[in-house]
């Protein structure tokens, strides 16, 4: 990675942790300023808890694709190290409650979990520690297509959730 590239990535890292600290300024975040759940206004669109009864599960895993340590080491030279998540597409039923477990398979990077409304407001920010797995369960309560990225590792990790209407009773 060029020095320039370096300084792009972690002034970039920095302007959305600034962003997002402003945007949730009015949320009591349960984990530190950096990484919260959603606020009331951001509930109303979905809702994330720890305990629950979830009808279905996600794993996301956290992948290397080319890293310092295993190359290639001209892919690393040229674009710094590249992770995704996996899988990248998610569809889901709104109002059905669905854990997303993330699995950080990387021993020594920290991941974290953004996801966006389908106008961009960023509705929660979760930190995604080394060789750990995550849950939280999720219930969508507003159709569309919700972004999610690892603010860190951007552009190339991100995905999306597409929340479908639910099914209709026969």
């Amino acid at each position: 990675m060029s020095s320039w590239e370096g300084i792009w990535r972690r002034v970039l890292a920095a302007a959305l942790t600034i962003l997002v600290g402003v945007a949730s300024a009015a949320a009591a975040p349960p984990m530190d300023k950096n990484f919260y759940l959603p606020n009331a206004a951001a509930s109303k669109i979905v809702s994330v808890s720890k305990q629950g009864n979830p009808e279905a599960e996600v794993i996301v895993l956290t992948e290397a694709i080319a890293i310092k340590e295993t190359g290639p080491k001209e892919t690393v030279a040229k674009f710094g190290e590249v992770y995704a998540f996996s899988p990248t597409f998610i569809a889901i039923r709104r109002e059905v409650p669905t854990m997303l477990t993330f699995w950080n398979l990387q021993p020594d990077d920290e991941h974290d979990f953004m996801l966006a409304a389908p106008d961009s407001t960023v509705l929660m920010h979760l930190k995604l520690m080394p060789l750990t797995k995550t849950s939280y369960i999720f219930t969508f309560h507003e159709d569309g297509i919700f972004n999610f990225y690892c603010a860190v590792h951007q552009p190339e990790m991100n995905g999306q959730i597409l929340v479908l209407p639910p099914t209709v009773a026969k």
